[in-house]
């Protein structure tokens, strides 16, 4: 079964194509080695060449295979090539030397360089409302330089461990691209937020409730470690299968394989694709610099804000701060690049870009003038919040419905009323539950036969009395060049996860994180069910699905049925462990296709996120300790920020959740007219593959399993629109 729309799949033996077009595939790696070092399928120089697209010559270039393989069969070869994707056969390098440097004092060196920065930024910016990302592409950039500075200038001395008879030295020659992947590696690993974040937050901006550092540092580590033992359940299925792309990793491989030819065998097309990349880079710095610090108006420019500043309908329709955001454009390259869920612009498929952007069309400019001036919603008076309402309008004395004993204030709830909230939250809501099915019953239809072909063959390599590799099972190019490297054993992943769990299991028995024990064993369990086919999800479109809101909402049910914990604070804690259970999964996953595409040594690979969280998580914790001590105020609303960047939105939002599900239940949430409509969208988002996989048997040259409605067909509203900043008020809220 293949998982790209036509023009972008690889070869299909059964499509008849010309077998000159699928016999000779591209090497991006050293064109100018030695002959010793390739196999090259001859060709005929003497003839006259005729101009070919640019395409077409990749596919006539030779094959380059790697020492530790046997060469001398160059048909198996070209067979074992042709069974990679051509996209992929274009980028990736099929030659590998086993011999290059991988964990080395220079690599050590760099992590500690660019890891902690990155840290800090991404964990600062779930904070704000706008956020400068530290991009995995500058520690690609830098780092290549940096590891060649290092190369030309450390001594080569070789330095005892002490205590052994090891030693190791500081300069091992010329800086390999397996440590500067290694480095990327590492640095993506641990230069990002971390999950815990949240319920830390909420706990002491809104309950004034502090807990020891240690424990938030120790559970911060055990939440992404729990993730990563997790990888183990779906590396089989989506990592070694040449078929899943896997795009942010493929992008990041044709970096890879641009800089090791410029910095290698350096020539006029390698010169110049570097000279291209540069240049693009320096631009999107300053189209992010300028409009995010030095012209904050660049970010949002509402033209029907400034024609009409005292009309309400046209604050409404141009702005987007709370408005339809027609007209407004944008020169703040976050803005447009942040796209929810996403990742980068550039790593996504055009087929995924269309359907975000008719997400935006659909959600702005269809519901919500229907949801102000339609009969779309039964309460009016705040269309675009993540805040808790009164009737009236009022904000929501949230932190009175909460007793000393942290259960539900039945008196304070009678007095207030029921909670409101805005229409577009609302929808939202609708529409997690819609995709959370969705993409189970999608994987359900649509990816059985696939998940059961990988299956048949895990269970025979089990039951073979001989031990074969996983590689040993594809014959495709790439896995026969990774059959040089000793796979990661399972217990490893198997230690990992009995640490973390332990590590857990000690601070909710010492009555610490807000949850009882038992619905830990859901969250785990939870974690583990939509690790393959959200894995799957993001191999094939490069969208993460996000699934707070719905782990939240079960935390919500279970808590519900007995007495006791009902602090808020713990759907976010148990929403942190079932999340990353599957967050922490997929970016384990991804760098490990990245080390397949590199041909980099898996426990290799291991190790370097290993080192790069272990490093990351303090200084997480630390930039959270530092915007609480100093951004507190803002963020709880004690004072507004003249900026509105440290707004605290997602936090609100968080309690939103928490309050809602937690103290006043599902049960009776959902027994009001205004949220009676929401738990239909599991419904929707189970019938929707159903229909399709229906109309897909029925019309199979319609391509109905292109729609991909897991992907985004149910998430068609799902956009909070709080990038557009529009810097006008809409009056008549």
């Amino acid at each position: 079964m293949s998982y790209f729309p036509e023009g972008l799949r690889g070869t299909d033996r059964n499509e008849g194509l010309a077998a000159d077009a699928r016999a000779d595939i591209v090497s991006n790696s050293d064109a100018n080695s030695d002959d010793t070092d390739k196999t090259a399928v001859p060709s005929d120089k003497s003839k006259p060449q005729t101009p070919t697209p640019d395409f077409e010559k990749e596919k006539a270039e030779p094959i380059y295979t790697s020492d530790e393989v046997n060469t001398d069969d160059t048909a198996g070869q070209e067979e074992a090539a042709n069974d990679l994707p051509w996209h992929v056969r274009r980028i990736v390098s099929l030659h590998d030397d086993t011999t290059l440097p991988t964990i080395t004092f220079r690599y050590f060196l760099l992590v500690l360089i660019f890891v902690p920065p990155g840290a800090f930024l991404q964990q600062m910016n779930m904070f704000r409302t706008t956020s400068a990302p530290y991009s995995i592409f500058f520690v690609q950039i830098v780092a290549s330089y940096v590891g060649d500075w290092l190369a030309k200038t450390l001594p080569a001395w070789d330095v005892r461990i002490p205590f052994t008879t090891k030693s190791f030295s500081l300069n091992p020659g010329p800086f390999s691209v397996k440590e500067h992947v290694l480095v990327v590696i590492a640095a993506a690993s641990g230069a990002t937020y971390n999950l815990a974040w949240t319920p830390l937050s909420l706990s002491e901006l809104y309950f004034n409730d502090r807990i020891h550092p240690i424990i938030w540092i120790c559970f911060m580590w055990a939440i992404v470690w729990i993730g990563y033992s997790y990888a183990a359940i779906a590396r089989e299925f989506l990592v070694y299968d040449p078929n899943l792309p896997w795009f942010d990793a493929l992008c990041q491989t044709a970096l890879f394989e641009t800089q090791t030819r410029q910095r290698e065998y350096p020539s006029p097309v390698s010169r110049k694709q570097m000279r291209v990349f540069f240049l693009t880079l320096l631009a999107v710095f300053f189209w992010q610099f300028l409009p995010e610090y030095a012209f904050p108006m660049l970010s949002s420019l509402a033209f029907l804000c400034w024609v009409a500043p005292r009309n309400a309908t046209a604050n409404f329709l141009g702005s987007g701060l709370g408005g339809m955001a027609f007209l407004n454009l944008s020169l703040d390259w976050s803005t447009m690049a942040n796209l929810s869920n996403m990742g980068s612009l550039f790593l996504t498929p055009f087929y995924t870009q269309l359907i975000v952007f008719l997400a935006f069309v659909v959600n702005c400019w269809v519901l919500l003038p229907a949801a102000k001036w339609g009969g779309l919603g039964n309460w009016k008076l705040h269309l675009m919040s993540n805040s808790l309402y009164q009737e009236n309008g009022d904000t929501y004395p949230v932190l009175e419905l909460i007793t000393p004993q942290v259960t539900l204030n039945e008196t304070a709830y009678a007095q207030y009323g029921p909670i409101y909230e805005s229409t577009q939250l609302l929808w939202n809501m609708f529409f997690d539950y819609a995709s959370y099915t969705s993409v189970l019953a999608w994987m359900a239809f649509f990816g059985y036969s696939h998940l059961k072909a990988i299956f048949v063959k895990a269970s025979a390599r089990w039951k073979s009395k001989t031990k074969i590799s996983v590689n040993e099972q594809y014959t495709d190019r790439l896995n026969v060049l990774m059959r040089s490297y000793e796979e990661i054993p399972l217990w490893w992943f198997i230690v990992l996860f009995l640490c973390s769990f332990t590590i857990i299991l000690t601070i909710l028995a010492s009555g610490h994180l807000y949850i009882p024990i038992w619905t830990y064993f859901i969250a785990l369990a939870t974690g583990a069910i939509v690790v393959i086919p959200l894995g799957w999800l993001y191999a094939v479109s490069n969208f993460q699905l996000p699934i707070g809101t719905t782990n939240e909402l079960l935390y919500g049910l279970m808590i519900n049925a007995v007495s006791g914990h009902k602090n808020p604070v713990g759907a976010s804690v148990y929403s942190s462990i079932a999340g990353d259970a599957w967050y922490r999964a997929q970016y384990m996953l991804q760098d490990q296709k990245l080390g397949h595409y590199m041909h980099i040594p898996p426990r290799a690979v291991f190790f370097s996120q290993m080192l790069g969280s272990f490093v990351g998580v303090p200084i997480n914790y630390a930039v959270v300790r530092w915007v609480i001590d100093r951004k507190g105020d803002y963020l709880n609303g004690t004072f507004e920020d003249p900026t509105h960047e440290w707004s605290g939105q997602s936090l609100t939002y968080s309690l939103t959740i928490a309050t809602q599900y937690v103290l006043i239940g599902p049960r009776r949430l959902f027994a009001g007219a205004l949220y009676r409509p929401l738990p239909y969208g599991f419904l929707l988002g189970a019938l929707t593959p159903t229909i399709l996989y229906l109309l897909h048997r029925r019309f199979p040259r319609a391509k109905f399993n292109l729609w991909k409605c897991s992907r985004r067909g149910v998430l068609i509203c799902r956009n909070h629109n709080t990038g557009c900043r529009g810097r006008c008020t809409i009056y008549d809220f």
